[in-house]
C-alpha cells in the first residue's frame, strides 16, 4: 500500500498535502480490508481517489 500511495501522490504538487494523502490512504485501507490486495487493484483504487481529488480541486 505504501508503494501505491507514494506513486500516486507523486502526481500531486509537492507529493500532495496531508488531506489528499489521507484521503487516498483511507481508500486504500478500505480496499485492502475488502480483499483487494494486489498492486494492480490498489493502483486502480488510488488513481480513482486521485481523480476525485483533482475533480474537486483540492
Amino acid at each position: 500500500m505504501d508503494v501505491v500511495l507514494e506513486e500516486t501522490c507523486r502526481q500531486l504538487p509537492h507529493g500532495g498535502d496531508h488531506d489528499s494523502r489521507r484521503f487516498i490512504a483511507e481508500r486504500l485501507i478500505e480496499a485492502a480490508q475488502a480483499g483487494h490486495s494486489t498492486l494492480g487493484e490498489l493502483g486502480i483504487i488510488a488513481r480513482r481517489a486521485l481523480a476525485e481529488i483533482l475533480a474537486k480541486g483540492r
